[in-house]
């Protein structure tokens, strides 16, 4: 593992991280929260299931998240127009938005790399990956790692073993 990654303690969590995930699938979605209760991490979760109630639910809430999750291809508004507005927006601008999505296509990544993502993680169909991955950027952003990362390492897979 690499000595620049931090792996997280009770320590370093000051109460709960509050994490907002949108996805149109409410199988992923039990199985990101799943996934997240494994972790063992205090955490509160809010789901929205299109881009729509995403920017809705920003707009209508006094508390922002720490992290939002998002699903790429979703009814309504899709992931890459919810992160335009988001990081155009003095008020969301610098949440840390990690993109989910089945697909690898290099333009798409590249696109959202250059609009603000700060990470990009491949959809795995392992349940013990997801828990991988999501521990992964969940311990970079607990350790203050706000920084979008070069493009070279934005994509995260289940085959990485860690940045």
């Amino acid at each position: 593992m690499n000595k620049n990654v931090h792996t997280l303690t009770a320590d370093d969590l000051v109460g709960e991280k509050y994490i907002l995930l949108a996805d149109d699938d409410t199988d992923d979605c039990m199985f990101f929260a799943n996934a997240l209760e494994e972790l063992k991490m205090p955490f509160k979760l809010k789901t929205v299931f299109d881009g729509e109630q995403l920017m809705n639910f920003l707009e209508n809430n006094e508390n922002l998240p720490d992290i939002i999750f998002l699903d790429m291809n979703m009814p309504c508004k899709n992931g890459f127009e919810c992160l335009v507005e988001i990081r155009q927006s003095e008020r969301y601008k610098m949440i840390p938005v990690i993109i989910i999505s089945t697909s690898l296509d290099e333009n798409i990544i590249k696109l959202l790399h250059e609009n603000g993502a700060f990470f990009y993680i491949k959809k795995p169909s392992l349940f013990a990956h997801l828990k991988k991955l999501m521990s992964l950027v969940i311990n970079l952003i607990a350790a203050g790692n706000y920084r979008q990362p070069s493009i070279e390492k934005f994509v995260i897979t289940a085959e990485i073993n860690a940045l």
